[in-house]
């Protein structure tokens, strides 16, 4: 069924708790941004995606939101934000609830279930409600959201570092996992062996005996390929969950060394190889992001997942895009020159960075120079906002992090400039009270 409603909507009062709303500060910038979003339209939203009719009422809208902005905005787990909400009443507040509560509002796990139930046109929802969000506050300004810098990052999937070694010995021991829990007996495991050669071999490679560690490499592929040929003379119809794991197990014991579209993760096969050129990090594992922030105010207005590695000057179309629905249609986009013939023919007026400033009007070239402020804002996404590592799974797990991540750094920028603007207001205060006071003082 439909959501239940916020307990801050309730109008029965408890005759032994006293209210969030004479406990909290009212100008804390939580409290403030509680009542700043229109959660009735996240509620109209989010409605669409449950049965009307059928089952119980689910969490509330606005409980599950708020999880969510405060999960990416202080860069929380699941369990994590959970216990942390059960002792923060300005959390409480943000969540709509009534009166404290001491026990946790739901499991985990029903995070999840809610993120698959919205997926990425849900999270982009949650991006543009802080948008919105800012413009109401006066934190955006309209005309910031014409000129817009685009770049692409890469959000690493949690994932160890692939070697052959490790990616047979894992593909080996999923297989051996799941045949023993469908009651099919092997000839045998390999365990006690495949533990042996995995040791051997790391030991090997770290003494620059290659030779030897190619050997144990060879012979863990030999035992990963005993156990895939014996679970299929066993098993010749497998059900969905074996069958997948197989095809892994299959990609992985078949591949070479100058293949393309090689498995770097047996339980997360959709991780890619990307490599960006950085000094200290040759090789990152996991999917190209696009990001699209504001050239002045560094608002983020779009954050895109991309599989497959495209070329950058091809994510383009889907980034300005994806811009217009969470905000507007921009009318500058400033690009580094990975972007080079990147082939878009919209509305959107495209600049490529250049390096030759004497034929670039100074008008245009002050703001080519804020082109390079997104990229320090990338790294405050992967640092504090969860983009560094993604522990959600699947594509749509990608898909959703990386949005995420730019709607809790936006959050994050809500809260600081109502701070600023309430310690502006005291100051104001102050002055009004002892500038006349020390005019005064002064004429004596």
């Amino acid at each position: 069924m439909k959501p239940r409603q916020s307990p801050v909507k309730d109008q029965q009062q408890d005759l032994f708790k006293v209210e969030l709303a004479r406990i909290v500060d009212p100008n804390h910038p939580l409290v403030k941004l509680s009542k700043a979003v229109n959660w009735d339209r996240l509620d109209e939203v989010f409605g669409e995606t449950y049965c009307p009719d059928n089952g119980r009422p689910g969490v509330s809208t606005r409980l599950m939101v708020s999880l969510h902005y405060l999960k990416y905005t202080e860069d929380q787990s699941d369990e994590q934000v959970l216990k942390k909400w059960a002792e923060n009443p300005y959390w409480q507040v943000l969540s709509g609830m009534k009166y404290f509560e001491h026990e946790l509002p739901i499991d985990p796990s029903s995070m999840t279930r809610w993120r698959k139930r919205v997926g990425e046109a849900g999270a982009e929802e949650l991006l543009k409600e802080t948008i919105q969000t800012g413009l109401e506050l006066g934190a955006v300004k309209w005309f910031q959201l014409n000129r817009i810098n685009v770049d692409t990052t890469v959000q690493e999937k949690e994932v160890r570092f692939p070697t052959d070694s490790r990616l047979y010995d894992r593909a080996r021991e999923r297989l051996v996992k799941a045949a023993k829990a469908r009651g099919i007996v092997l000839r045998q495991s390999y365990k006690r062996l495949s533990k042996t050669e995995v040791t051997k071999q790391g030991r090997y490679a770290h003494a620059r005996q290659m030779k030897r560690a190619a050997r144990s490499t060879r012979k863990l592929k030999t035992y990963l390929g005993r156990v895939i040929r014996d679970i299929e003379r066993k098993c010749p119809d497998p059900d969905r969950e074996l069958q997948d794991l197989l095809s892994v197990a299959r990609h992985i014991h078949a591949r070479k060394q100058k293949d393309k579209n090689k498995v770097y993760s047996v339980h997360a096969p959709e991780v890619e190889c990307i490599s960006k050129g950085k000094a200290h990090k040759r090789y990152e594992f996991g999917c190209k992001v696009s990001v699209a922030a504001t050239s002045k105010g560094g608002w983020f207005v779009g954050a895109m997942a991309l599989h497959g590695n495209p070329y950058d000057g091809h994510t383009l179309k889907g980034a300005l895009a994806q811009v217009e629905r969470i905000a507007r249609q921009p009318q500058h986009a400033f690009v580094d020159m990975g972007y080079r013939g990147h082939g878009y023919e919209g509305d959107v007026q495209v600049h490529v960075d250049k390096r030759r400033r004497g034929r670039t009007p100074k008008s245009l070239w002050r703001w080519m120079k804020r082109r390079a402020a997104v990229e320090p804002a990338i790294g405050h996404l992967k640092r504090e906002h969860r983009m560094e590592r993604n522990r959600l799974a699947g594509t749509e797990g990608d898909k959703f992090n990386a949005i995420l991540s730019a709607a809790g750094m936006n959050f994050h920028k809500l809260q600081k400039f109502l701070e600023e603007l309430l310690r502006l207001y005291f100051f104001r205060i102050m002055a009004a009270q002892y500038i006349p006071l020390l005019a005064v003082a002064k004429e004596k």
